[in-house]
């Protein structure tokens, strides 16, 4: 290998399905790389005495390090020091937006294109796995306590991980039939196929980790049962609840919610339907999805999937200031989505059913504090786009369980769960992590909470 390899060879990302059949189908759209590839890939990391690409990973992955063994053939090591660091480092690989991130802050993007990090990540734990490998179960002996996690998802995994791998009895708890909270019900198969999680699932399982499924804390068990039969309890429940636009029209028939909409697709391909997220058809259909997060491009090619005749994505600011992923914006745009950047909804205009969006060009002000420009309206701009359906995706508030208040958990003016620097809730034998304390943010910087938290709970426990 060469120590100009990042010069010889250009940023090469794996293949992927050619735009026109993965309109039609629900799987991942990247083939992945095979052994030649990614080592000729990882071989273009400069190895920069203070890597960039570490510090701007939530969970701090040893990224250059790792990069090297894949140059040497160790997949192996590769994969044990990918789990040092991360509980999901094959789903993170695959959904992380990685353009915001690692691949973000990689020196090479200045002109020679960014390592391709994410494709790497995920290189190391298929290669490995298909080799053989998983891993390895904790080697402490056992420390005689026990945790509850609530939620399967991708805080509460990353809890139960480290819990487990300090000799802990782990028990995660989750209201769905399946491991992965969102990650299995909210995220579309053409970015994360099931098996994957699945897969993910019957390793922490190996590992020793045990799941009750189908399980709804406060429903089908109480919290005061759980403190009564655990040392300690973890909540990794999620953000549920749909913020709103708060315009006229919002609850005319045919504008729907997007968390529900994703998860009713997804449970429809699993064959698991559920009747408080049924199955909606937007076949035929003129759809307008409002937002520009990473929700709002799992709605739009959902919808492009399912057949609907015309897609279009309206964001008040521009492209360059969207949340998503620019890879998949990339990725929506080549699949047939139109987008209309600058554009803020005033009204769903219909009367017993949707018939359009009435929207306003914006323009960006100065930057707050936080130096986020804000979208101001400009006048005699607005226009009319026809809709059969209107999909709300706005991002999500917490949905903080009536129970938490009889528990003494506090919240914050947000809904928030509040902890101490040690994810100690003011109940001080529950702990919290993940996106009902911080909000919504991204899976990875869940995992990292999640692991954080089982630290401070061990600390906590004395172990």
């Amino acid at each position: 290998m060469s120590h100009f390899s990042f010069i010889e060879g250009p940023r090469k990302d794996p293949e992927k399905l050619d735009a026109e059949q993965r309109r039609h189908e629900f799987r991942e759209l990247y083939t992945g790389f095979d052994l030649g590839s990614a080592r000729l890939q990882a071989d273009r990391c400069l190895h920069c005495g203070n890597p960039y690409c570490e510090w701007k990973c939530p969970v701090h992955n040893y990224i250059p390090n790792w990069l090297q063994l894949i140059v040497e053939n160790r997949i192996e090591e590769a994969a044990a020091m990918s789990h040092e660091t991360n509980t999901l480092p094959e789903i993170c690989g695959r959904i992380c937006p990685q353009d915001r991130l690692c691949e973000g802050a990689c020196t090479l993007n200045d002109g020679y294109g960014a390592v391709t990090i994410g494709h790497l990540e995920r290189f190391i734990t298929e290669e490995a796995i298909g080799r053989g490998w998983h891993p390895e179960a904790p080697r402490r002996t056992a420390n005689g306590k026990r945790v509850a996690v609530i939620g399967a998802g991708p805080a509460g995994l990353g809890c139960a991980d480290i819990l487990n791998r300090a000799g802990t009895e782990v028990l995660v708890f989750d209201r769905y039939p399946a491991v992965g909270g969102l990650l299995t019900f909210g995220i579309p198969p053409f970015k994360l196929e099931k098996a994957v999680i699945a897969r993910r699932a019957q390793l922490l399982e190996d590992m020793g980790v045990r799941f009750q499924l189908n399980t709804e804390i406060g429903k089908d068990l109480s919290m005061t049962q759980l403190l009564a039969d655990y040392d300690a309890v973890f909540l990794g429940m999620g953000t549920y609840a749909a913020k709103e636009g708060g315009f006229p029209g919002e609850n005319l028939p045919g504008v729907i919610k997007a968390l529900p909409y994703l998860i009713g697709n997804v449970r429809q391909l699993m064959d698991l339907p559920d009747p408080f997220t049924p199955f909606v058809d937007l076949a035929g259909k003129r759809v307008v999805v409002l937002g520009g997060g990473d929700t709002a491009m799992d709605c739009l090619r959902t919808a492009i999937r399912q057949g609907a005749v015309q897609v279009t994505c309206a964001y008040r600011r521009d492209e360059e200031n969207m949340p998503g992923s620019r890879r998949e914006v990339a990725n929506a745009r080549e699949e047939g989505v139109h987008f209309l950047f600058n554009r803020q909804p005033l009204e769903i205009l219909g009367e017993d059913s949707v018939a359009g969006v009435r929207l306003v060009e914006t323009r960006l002000g100065d930057p707050d504090p936080r130096g986020r420009r804000h979208p101001e309206m400009v006048a005699g701009s607005e226009q009319v786009l026809a809709a059969d359906v209107v999909i709300i995706a706005f991002g999500f508030d917490p949905s903080p369980a009536p129970w938490f208040a009889e528990h003494g958990i506090h919240l914050d003016e947000r809904g928030r769960v509040v902890t101490n620097a040690q994810f100690q809730t003011s109940n001080p034998r529950v702990f919290a992590g993940g996106d009902m304390r911080t909000g919504s943010d991204l899976v990875v910087t869940a995992v990292d909470e999640g692991r954080r938290a089982a630290n401070g709970i061990l600390d906590y426990l004395g172990v």
